[in-house]
């Protein structure tokens, strides 16, 4: 198991599915873990659970970073592990009828919301001379579905926005590197019709869905300091399904 003793860790969207196994597998290692945003009522009782603490929090907003980051800077410590986990999926109709509000919403979550969480926590982590970043990209982002271009969009850019990261605060020490989860049995594919589930879970080499907790092993290992010499890298964790 990963040490993660005396690392401060912020996990966005972190109340359920995924965001849950990640603040379980991160408290389970040592750290101090701040649950940020997703569901309240859930986000507090596996706060209560692991020894953690939830503050509400909106990803896609300046102003909700800002008062994030001071609040877990005057409680905990600087932030020394961020994982950006909050995402939405919603597929629409095809792209002929796919609405500006629908792009817009993925958007806002989960590229705006990616950018700005690293952004927040960067200055900090440089001033530091260390820190882990890992965001949650998806095989949506390495390959196309029907529907979610929207999605897909958004997961294609995690990619490219983790790469000029960790380009950018390399120099100083911090690392930045994305997982890209395959079809996991958490409450976020519900929204996708059974059959389109069951076609790509069968198209998967391994034969089934993920856990949370396979992705979430993922994360612990990129943020800790097992892989000290792991930054841009992209850590596909899909049964297959991309090759």
């Amino acid at each position: 198991m990963s040490d993660l003793t005396g690392e401060i860790a912020v996990v966005t969207g972190g109340s359920r599915g995924i965001g849950a196994a990640v603040v379980i597998a991160l408290a389970g290692a040592g750290a101090s873990v701040v649950v940020a945003g997703g569901s309240e009522k859930h986000g507090r009782a596996l706060a209560d659970d692991v020894g953690a603490c939830y503050l509400a929090h909106d990803v896609s907003s300046e102003e909700s970073w800002e008062r994030l980051l001071t609040q877990v800077s005057t409680d905990l410590g600087e932030v020394t592990v961020l994982v950006n986990n909050a995402g939405v999926l919603d597929p629409g109709p095809d792209i002929s009828d796919t609405t500006v509000e629908n792009f817009d919403r993925h958007y806002r979550v989960n590229q705006l919301g990616v950018f700005l969480g690293m952004r927040a926590v960067a200055g900090a982590m440089k001033r530091a001379g260390s820190g882990s970043i890992v965001n949650l990209s998806s095989i949506g982002g390495h390959r196309g579905y029907a529907n979610q271009i929207g999605y897909s969009t958004t997961k294609w850019a995690v990619r490219g926005m983790t790469k000029c990261a960790a380009v950018e605060l390399g120099p100083y020490g911090v690392r930045v590197n994305s997982v890209a989860p395959g079809f996991i049995s958490t409450t976020m594919i519900d929204v996708m019709p059974g059959e389109q589930i069951d076609a790509v879970t069968a198209a998967t080499p391994l034969g089934r869905r993920g856990t949370a907790e396979e992705i979430a092993r993922a994360v612990l290992f990129l943020a800790s300091k097992d892989c000290p010499f792991a930054t841009g890298t992209e850590l596909v964790v899909d049964g297959g399904l991309a090759l």
